[in-house]
């Protein structure tokens, strides 16, 4: 974790908790990071309980006069109206009160067919609508048997490196490795940091400023028990954390380590 750089926590809850439950959960999470400094918080409900969690989140932030969590969305159509059934748009997130927006999740990838040039239209849509990006990179089991993490990752970020670069900082990359989405398994805390690494110096080649400003999250069966490890690691900026940002007391363990971790003094 590099200090210049404030940690962000980002809970997807894939498609759990989309009713009343969901601004319950909000609450509790809402609740954990008043307490917290140094860190940022973000949830990503289902499409169903966005505007009541981003309602929720927000009046326990004015009774308390702590700054509210970020409301995230799991997915968007890239276009503003029209015949899309099924669909909602950038502006129609902002509007049920969403200020992130996660794109390209290896789910969307592997089981809709998203491909590279959808993702980084989806980027590019989501930053002029004003909302943050979490733009999404990852290879697959059979990828990494074969050696070709970096050539997999990479290839994923220079699609919508314009994006991010449009977007001067306002977007987020998340390295997630499919093998470890859902599975129990995770990258070592180096591992991570390899790929970590390589993402920040291809951004660097575009634009030096960027690379240092752009926070890269690391995500697969990101843990309680494992979450200080990989955040300790200097190019993982935080965490998009699955199962475990359904438990309130693990996602709030998660949050708690990235402020310890941010709280350090930097000679530690």
């Amino acid at each position: 974790m590099n200090r210049a750089r404030t940690p962000l926590i980002a809970g997807n809850w894939k498609m759990h908790h989309g009713g009343a439950s969901g601004a319950e959960l909000a609450a509790a999470v809402q609740r954990i990071a008043a307490q917290l400094r140094g860190v940022e918080c973000v949830v990503a409900p289902p499409f169903t309980a966005l505007a009541a969690v981003a309602q929720t989140v927000a009046e326990i932030a004015e009774q308390t006069g702590h700054a509210s969590i970020g409301v995230a969305a799991q997915n968007f159509y890239p276009e503003e109206k029209g015949a899309f059934t099924g669909e909602v748009s950038a502006s129609m997130l902002a509007d049920a009160g969403c200020n992130w927006v996660i794109v390209g999740h290896s789910e969307r990838r592997q089981l809709f067919g998203e491909t590279d040039a959808f993702v980084a239209k989806k980027a590019k849509v989501a930053l002029e609508a004003r909302l943050h990006p979490i733009v999404c990179v990852g290879e697959t089991l059979e990828e990494r048997g074969a050696g070709a993490t970096l050539e997999v990752v990479l290839r994923q970020l220079r699609a919508a490196t314009d994006a991010l670069v449009a977007g001067k900082g306002a977007a987020v990359v998340a390295y997630e490795p499919v093998w470890a989405i859902g599975t129990g398994k995770n990258a070592t805390p180096a591992d991570a940091q390899e790929v970590h690494a390589a993402i920040r110096k291809e951004l660097s080649a575009r634009d030096a400023g960027l690379a240092e400003r752009t926070r890269i999250l690391y995500g697969g069966s990101v843990k309680a028990d494992n979450a200080a490890s990989l955040l300790g690691q200097p190019d993982v900026d935080g965490a998009l954390v699955g199962g475990a940002s359904l438990d309130v007391a693990a996602f709030g363990a998660i949050l708690r380590a990235a402020a310890e971790l941010a709280s350090r003094p930097t000679s530690a």
